[in-house]
């Protein structure tokens, strides 16, 4: 059982989530050979970001992972295609709640307790949000600590929960309740980007509108 931090690539959380997913929805295809880990990983359901990893980028997160004890070879496979799984029980000897929710976290990134339950129905079934917060609690618990409580957005109704398997967070709220961080640089960067996208859009509409008002007038006037 993994005692020490662990630091995932972004490649490598996505590798480990996806292998963790599969072996729950999909039991009958698991362990997963390298097409169908490939496949897995850049499906455009159920991930954010959406990425496009290619054969190299999944040999250089599996070794990554391998070295880390996380996944790897399966160690049962006996057919003529490698296949691949992970060590996640063996590393953290989880519960099938505390399983869910790390998953979700490694292929959506931070969300709401709300969020998590609806997202994790495949894998486990929470009855309530107090389920969730219960799973969660047990994680932030862990030593070292494996998932962080974020600082509520600006507008937002509920905080949102992060992994910390790829390090830590910013943003997130430290042990007396202050944010432990500023917003991060990029949201604002984001926010200046939509609107800047919203007014583009918006300059494209007067034009168009403007087009089609000469047109009426060529016809009609």
């Amino acid at each position: 059982m993994l005692t020490e931090p662990v630091k995932l690539t972004q490649a490598e959380a996505r590798v480990l989530g996806s292998l963790i997913e599969k072996e729950i929805t999909t039991p009958d295809y698991y362990p997963l050979s390298l097409n169908a880990l490939m496949n897995a990983c850049n499906q455009r359901s159920n991930r954010e970001p959406i990425m496009n990893l290619d054969e190299d980028d999944l040999r250089q997160a599996l070794h990554g992972l391998e070295a880390k004890q996380l996944a790897g070879r399966a160690r049962s496979a006996d057919g003529r295609v490698m296949k691949y799984e992970h060590w996640l029980g063996e590393a953290f000897n989880f519960s099938r709640a505390e399983t869910a929710l790390i998953c979700v976290l490694l292929l959506r990134g931070p969300q709401t307790p709300g969020e998590l339950r609806g997202r994790t129905e495949r894998l486990h079934e929470f009855t309530e949000i107090s389920d969730v917060t219960n799973g969660l609690q047990k994680l932030m618990e862990r030593e070292p600590p494996l998932v962080t409580l974020l600082a509520r957005q600006p507008g937002a109704r509920e905080s949102r929960y992060a992994h910390l398997l790829s390090g830590p967070v910013e943003s997130s709220i430290a042990a007396d309740g202050e944010s432990a961080a500023e917003e991060p640089q990029s949201t604002a960067s984001s926010y200046q980007e939509r609107i800047a996208q919203l007014e583009s859009n918006v300059a494209e509409l007067q034009r168009e509108v403007a087009a089609l008002r000469e047109k009426v007038e060529s016809l009609f006037g």
